[in-house]
């Protein structure tokens, strides 16, 4: 299948990696500055150490069998595994699938079931809902979703300190991704109805990331 990009006048070309490959162009360059300060955890990154935790996750989908395309829910407020689950599936090319924090049951029913999540991460609980019950009344409805786990909980440490792929699997499966393949599904707020995926790529995201902090004048 033919790709073609439209783009306004620019100087500056678009970006043609993955996003991991990107990232990893980081980590060599700046190796050891701050790269993700998550002040309410009380905690900081170096893109080293941000690299390093995120390859850590890679390689634990890796070892369950992840398969480039799979999908992968992430249902939680800003905290640090959420940046370090979204490195780690666009490593392996598992499509993150974005779930607003504040669906309700319907709709993160809806979600999974329509983006075929074989997995999902999320928080136990935000503000005034409780995620673990609410996947809990729905998970009998959702045939493709094997695993759930809980950010911060016993058994997510625990799955942290599962099983873990090789290294080279790592390397062998992030050369054999295309900078055009998807890797993110993000859902609509469902204001007038269920909502709906829109399905990104590593340059979408990547190139939206660059222009945008270029816009801002961010160094």
């Amino acid at each position: 299948m033919a790709l073609s990009y439209a783009s306004g006048a620019s100087s500056v070309p678009l970006i043609g990696q993955t996003i991991g490959d990107n990232f990893e162009d980081s980590v060599r360059r700046f190796g050891d500055r701050e790269a993700l300060v998550v002040v309410h955890e009380g905690k900081r990154w170096t893109y080293a150490q941000l690299n390093a935790d995120a390859d850590r996750i890679a390689r634990r989908l890796l070892a369950m069998g992840l398969q480039v395309g799979d999908r992968l829910g992430i249902w939680a407020p800003n905290c640090s595994a959420w940046t370090m689950v979204q490195y780690a599936t666009a490593k392996v090319g598992v499509i993150l699938v974005n779930i607003n924090p504040a669906y309700r049951t319907h709709e993160v029913e809806y979600v999974l079931r329509q983006s075929g999540c074989r997995m999902l991460v999320a928080a136990e609980t935000f503000k005034t809902s409780n995620y673990r019950a609410m996947i809990d009344e729905v998970r009998g409805a959702l045939p493709d979703l094997e695993n759930v786990l809980y950010i911060d909980t016993p058994e997510w440490h625990a799955w942290l300190d599962g099983p873990q792929a090789p290294d080279s699997d790592l390397r062998e499966r992030m050369a054999g991704l295309s900078f055009d393949d998807p890797i993110n599904i993000q859902y609509t707020s469902g204001t007038t109805g269920f909502p709906k995926g829109a399905t990104l790529t590593h340059h979408n995201i990547l190139n939206n990331g660059f222009f945008v902090a270029r816009g801002c004048n961010y160094t």
